[in-house]
C-alpha cells in the first residue's frame, strides 16, 4: 500500500509580473485546484483573479514534477527550489498565491511538456474562499495482485524440465520466487529468480532455472510474491512440491 502524505507551502508572488492585463477577467474567478498527472496539468491555462491562489496537487502515478517559472516570470513561484530532479509522493500539494496582475508561466524542471499558464485579474479577488474545484482524486493504484492457483505440475512439461509452476494472475507483475528445500528437517534456500508475470495463467518450467544447478531429487517449497508496477506486493504463496 501507497500512505498519502499531503504537504501543503504557500508562497506570495514577488515584486514584479510578467505581462500586465488590459482588461480585466471574468468575475467569477476564483482559487483553483490543479492535478498535475499523466505528464500534464489538468487545466493548462488557469484564472484566476487578484490574491487568489492556485494548489497543485501531484495525483499520479507520474509524481517527478515541479512548477516552475519559465523566462519572464517574476512570481518567485518555485515548488522545487534548489533541486533539479524533483519528485513527490502522491497527495503532494503546493500553492501560490499571486498578489500581482499578471500572465504567468510555469513549466516541470524534468519533463518540459508538463506546463500550464496562470493569468491574474486586477479584480480583488477572495483568497479565503473555498475553490469552486473538487480536490483532486490521487491516481495510484494500492490494490494489490492477487497470485492464486498456485500448484506444482509433475512430469516434463518442456524438454529437460523436471516440473512446472502453476499459478493465475489478475494483473501483471513481477514475480519473486524463492526455492527451498529441505535438508536434515530444515528449509534451505536452493536459488531464487524473478520474472514476468502475466494476466491470466502462467506456467514456470524448473529445469537449469536455479543458478549452478538444477533441482536434484528431494522435498522442496517455492514460496511467491507478485509486485505490480506501483509496487504493491501480493502476500507469500507456498507451493510445495517433490522432486523425483
Amino acid at each position: 500500500m501507497i500512505a498519502v502524505r499531503t504537504v501543503r507551502r504557500v508562497l506570495p508572488v514577488a515584486a514584479g509580473t510578467a505581462v500586465l492585463l488590459g482588461a480585466a477577467l471574468p468575475a467569477d474567478a476564483a482559487n483553483r485546484n490543479i492535478a498535475i498527472g499523466n505528464f500534464q496539468w489538468s487545466v493548462q491555462d488557469v484564472q484566476i483573479d487578484l490574491n487568489e491562489k492556485v494548489t497543485w496537487h501531484w495525483v499520479g502515478p507520474d509524481t517527478q514534477h515541479s512548477v516552475g517559472p519559465v523566462a519572464g516570470n517574476t512570481s518567485g513561484i518555485d515548488s522545487d527550489p534548489g533541486t533539479a530532479a524533483p519528485d513527490h509522493p502522491p497527495g503532494f500539494t503546493f500553492t501560490g498565491q499571486f498578489t500581482r496582475p499578471g500572465v504567468y508561466d510555469f513549466v516541470c524542471k524534468l519533463h518540459g511538456i508538463v506546463r500550464g499558464r496562470v493569468t491574474v485579474s486586477p479584480n480583488p479577488g477572495r483568497p479565503e474562499a473555498p475553490s469552486p474545484d473538487p480536490v483532486p482524486v490521487v491516481n495510484v493504484d494500492r490494490r494489490a495482485p492477487e497470485l492464486t492457483q498456485a500448484r506444482w505440475a509433475r512430469g516434463p512439461v518442456l524438454r529437460r524440465a523436471r516440473g512446472t509452476l502453476r499459478f493465475e494472475l489478475d494483473e501483471r507483475a513481477r514475480i519473486v520466487l524463492d526455492v527451498e528445500k529441505l535438508v536434515r528437517g530444515r528449509w534451505r534456500l536452493a536459488g531464487t529468480r524473478t520474472f514476468d508475470g502475466f494476466v491470466g495463467y502462467n506456467d514456470y518450467a524448473f529445469s537449469g532455472v536455479l543458478r549452478k544447478a538444477r533441482l536434484k531429487p528431494g522435498r522442496y517449497r517455492a514460496l511467491l510474491v507478485a509486485a505490480d508496477a506501483d509496487n504493491n506486493r501480493s502476500g507469500d504463496v507456498v507451493v510445495p512440491f517433490t522432486v523425483r
